[in-house]
């Protein structure tokens, strides 16, 4: 599946680029600047990144379950992103008017 158009990049190199990512260090914060810069991308649009964000999370607590050892709680933060995404109407609120430019 096609992630970002600009760059051309498929879910599956996204995930691949998390994972090599957690690799270095499994508790760094990843964010999707960060995901590109691994790639020698950049956000062009950035239309993508709540879906790279969405990746982010699944793919990191994917990556931690598999690691864990016994008694370890994995907190899941994709219901919660969803949740908020849902209270805050998506990306709604982030969208530019072109009142926000200076005359």
């Amino acid at each position: 599946m096609l992630i970002c158009q600009c760059n051309v990049l498929t879910q599956k190199e996204v995930e691949q680029a998390i994972v090599a990512l957690l690799d270095q260090d499994p508790w760094q914060l990843i964010v999707p600047a960060k995901v590109y810069h691994s790639m020698k991308k950049r956000g062009r649009c950035c239309g993508c990144f709540p879906n790279v964000v969405e990746t982010i999370i699944r793919v990191t607590e994917d990556y931690h379950a598999r690691s864990a050892t016994d008694g370890v709680d994995i907190v899941t933060h994709l219901d919660r992103v969803r949740e908020l995404r849902v209270q805050y109407g998506s990306t709604a609120h982030e969208r530019r008017t072109a009142s926000h430019r200076a005359a």
